[in-house]
């Protein structure tokens, strides 16, 4: 019996959706640099008390540091299946997603509103959030992670689509 990778990738995440919901628990990395410090600390909170396990990948401080650097933490650490999904934060969100979206098999979408966070995971898969702390507070903040987090990938018509977008990687 062969099968093709698509059907195989597909099988693999089910097992792992699987795994993770039955553990009662799934894994969010969180990395933010100086700027979205205290974004981040928030954020950390405010998942742990919505059920979700967090990974800290950084900064612990306001000290200045390179939004790249954690930006790769997060993305390796979804991409090697250590996290489930994501969140990375900077003053704009910009120049993190940017970077997360240089690992590959990193999916990272700058989300400013629970419209584009529905749509990034809904349409393109996402398993990145990447959030503007300078541009959004922390309550519009939580209510664009939840919809990133509880939005599945309508798969479909779309799946072609990250599939292709998943191919310039090669």
């Amino acid at each position: 019996m062969n099968i093709d990778e698509k059907t195989l990738n597909e099988i693999v995440e089910k097992v792992v959706s699987s795994l993770t919901s039955a553990a009662g628990t799934k894994k969010v990395a969180v990395g933010a640099d100086h700027g979205g410090f205290q974004q981040k600390q928030f954020l950390l909170n405010f998942l742990e008390e919505a059920g979700y396990s967090v990974l800290d990948c950084g900064t612990y401080s306001t000290e200045s540091v390179d939004y790249p650097d954690i930006a790769k933490k997060v993305s390796e650490s979804v991409v090697s299946g250590q996290s489930w999904r994501g969140i990375i934060i900077d003053g704009a969100g910009i120049g993190s997603c940017m970077a997360a979206n240089k690992v590959k098999g990193a999916r990272a979408a700058n989300c400013w509103n629970q419209a584009t966070a529905h749509n990034a995971r809904e349409h393109n898969n996402a398993n990145i959030l990447s959030l503007g702390s300078g541009m959004i507070g922390n309550a519009l903040a939580s209510k664009i992670v939840l919809t990133f987090l509880e939005t599945e990938f309508a798969g479909g018509r779309h799946a072609k689509r990250v599939d292709k977008i998943m191919e310039i990687e090669k």
